[in-house]
């Protein structure tokens, strides 16, 4: 597990996501910074061979946006079900959301955030 999270060789691309996240993300983003949530959100979170759009390490939970790009091509398709299987293997769960959702929906987006928070989080 020593090089699964935030590897070396990820920082500068890891980097380049967050000063060019798309607009879904960083509003997103501002939800979860506030800590809103009453857990702590990593952006753009390394986690073996991939970069996580958001994670939070108490949880054990990733939050991914996801544009156009991921539905246009099977393969794109295929490599988010790898993604997914992957951290999955690692005890992460994924909660995806669309980029619409997260633009037109955002309060629905954070009711489903908080429920998943309050399932895992002991009271």
């Amino acid at each position: 597990m020593k090089n699964t999270f935030n590897r070396k060789s990820q920082l500068p691309f890891r980097r380049a996501l967050q000063q060019e996240m798309t607009a879904p993300e960083r509003l997103l983003w501002q939800q979860l910074r506030a800590t809103q949530t009453g857990v702590k959100f990593r952006r753009q979170h390394g986690i073996g061979p991939y970069i996580v759009d958001f994670y939070c390490p108490r949880l054990r939970l990733v939050l991914e946006v996801d544009g156009d790009s991921h539905f246009m091509s099977q393969a794109a398709q295929i490599y988010d079900l790898e993604r997914t299987r992957y951290l999955s293997r690692l005890g992460i769960d994924v909660l995806r959301f669309t980029n619409q959702e997260v633009m037109h929906n955002l309060d629905g987006v954070l009711a489903v955030i908080m429920e998943r928070v309050s399932l895992i989080t002991p009271s």
